[in-house]
């Protein structure tokens, strides 16, 4: 398992609609959106020395997510950054941080699923947590999984939503088959993502990745294209194969809590030499000088 418990966490405080509370202390009503039908969107942020990375774009795509919800009110995105430096602020937080946004409907006054029972506004959780990249930057091993990404009429992942059960299904199946991560495909059969990351592969030193028709549109992986021009590595987005990742020089995921992290296997077939390789290294060390010097300044001093 890649992610543990860390001490550093043991009186940390979160924040609901900015009331501060202690991570022990409960602080969701049972009437919420989000408890009763997973009726929320969320966003993962990266503090790195004071600043979050790409808060801006996060931000964006959170507002995005909750329009296309029908959300009648999202909080403008300078209360959510004040709500995020009360939250660091409290728990005397800085660096190697990992900070999760929930935008909920809000409470109901009954239960039910129709929004016109969400009469109170929207809930803004803030939860941060000290947090090292969560994956061996040694390598990870992937598995397909049975568990297929939504198609865009049936649950748009354009929409940063809380129904993660699809993801959920794949980790345990991943965790099953004794690999770290699930690959998972759309209902053509082509490479989506995988359970929580987006996936790159090499071959020939051309850097491929599938489209946003079935998965997320990344924050990190947009960076990651951004940084190949800048870098003069050529792409591809398109539809690819499994067998396409089998064969490949490299692969590599990307994610906000995990960074640009090596898959040294796919399915049992080892992906070049089974370490890390030298377009994943290029991006690996790009992307680190990037976020060690850009972003919103959250926590002053």
């Amino acid at each position: 398992m890649k992610q543990s418990y860390d001490p550093r966490n043991d009186d940390l405080v979160y924040s609901v609609n900015g009331v501060l509370r202690h991570r022990d202390e409960p602080g969701l009503s049972p009437f919420d959106s989000v408890v009763q039908g997973g009726d929320g969107v969320w966003e993962g942020l990266r503090l790195h020395d004071g600043r979050i990375f790409a808060l801006d774009e996060h931000l964006a795509r959170l507002r995005r997510s909750a329009k296309a919800l029908a959300f009648t009110e999202i909080p403008s995105d300078e209360e959510i950054t004040d709500r995020i430096r009360a939250t660091l602020a409290a728990n005397g937080m800085r660096d190697d941080v990992h900070v999760r946004l929930t935008l909920t409907r809000g409470v109901k006054v009954t239960s039910g699923m129709d929004p016109r029972l969400n009469q109170s506004g929207p809930t803004l959780v803030v939860l941060a947590e000290f947090k090292s990249p969560v994956y061996d930057d040694t390598g990870i091993t992937l598995a397909t999984s049975s568990v297929r990404r939504h198609r865009p009429d049936s649950l748009d992942p354009k929409i940063h939503h809380n129904n993660l059960l699809t993801s959920i299904l794949a980790k345990v199946e991943a965790t099953l088959a004794g690999a770290d991560d699930a690959l998972m495909l759309d209902d053509a059969g082509f490479v989506a993502e995988t359970n929580a990351t987006h996936v790159f592969f090499v071959t020939g030193g051309v850097l491929r990745t599938p489209t946003t028709r079935a998965c997320p549109e990344g924050i990190t992986r947009a960076t990651v294209l951004r940084l190949c021009d800048d870098l003069g590595v050529p792409t591809v987005v398109g539809d690819f194969s499994t067998t396409q990742l089998h064969t490949a020089d490299e692969v590599f995921v990307t994610g906000t809590m995990g960074g640009l992290a090596p898959v040294v296997a796919v399915d049992g077939r080892r992906i070049g030499d089974g370490a890390r390789g030298p377009v994943t290294a290029r991006l690996v060390e790009a992307y680190a000088a990037l976020t060690a010097t850009s972003g919103t300044v959250v926590v002053d001093g």
